[in-house]
């Protein structure tokens, strides 16, 4: 006999499901109620997100998960079909937010268009990256990586910045758990390999 925890959960994952099947016919209702629902895994991704990305101060959990959920509200009718998905999605979409911060920052310590006077100095011509220029490089890497190995780049987005288990991943992928084990030890190694 299903323990009441299991018949909570049951319901919760209905509820989940049935809300993401309106949120992708464009319900903003449903979205709304799915965010809500899922709001403390959002919070926690987001939170994960941020601790990734460290250097960009500026930018707070609880303002990277507004900014998600008002980008997801523009995109209109989404394409997911379950929790995880969804979870996988709003991920991604946290990491442009962070990487479109980390540009705009560069912009403006750079003089956003203002004119550049050179200036001689004894100071090596190789300066450490910033937080900022190090997120553009990882972003850039692994935009490069998308083009010949997409399912790399999506394990590397859904373990790294989604703090999804393998399970989890193979799940979304539609693979094993062995083959996300080998899809992510071969993506640190062209990853490493691109940031060297």
């Amino acid at each position: 006999m299903p323990s009441s925890n299991d018949k909570n959960g049951a319901t919760a994952q209905a509820s989940v499901t049935a809300l993401i099947v309106l949120a992708n016919q464009g319900d903003t209702e449903a979205l709304n109620a799915l965010f809500e629902t899922l709001y403390g895994e959002l919070h926690a991704l987001a939170r994960a997100r941020l601790r990734r990305s460290a250097p960009i101060t500026v930018l707070d959990t609880t303002s990277l998960l507004h900014e998600s959920y008002l980008k997801l509200v523009k995109s209109g009718a989404l394409n997911i079909e379950n929790r995880i998905h969804f979870l996988a999605y709003a991920s991604r979409t946290m990491r442009s937010i962070i990487v479109d911060f980390a540009r705009r920052r560069l912009a403006d310590r750079r003089g956003s268009g203002a004119e550049h006077l050179p200036i001689d100095t004894n100071v090596s011509d190789r300066a450490a990256p910033s937080g900022e220029e190090e997120i553009v490089r990882v972003h850039d890497a692994l935009e490069e990586l998308a083009q010949s190995e997409p399912r790399l780049a999506r394990v590397v987005e859904m373990r790294y910045y989604g703090g999804m288990d393998e399970t989890e991943i193979a799940q979304v992928l539609g693979v094993t758990d062995r083959t996300v084990r080998r899809d992510w030890h071969k993506a640190r190694l062209i990853l490493s390999l691109a940031l060297a």
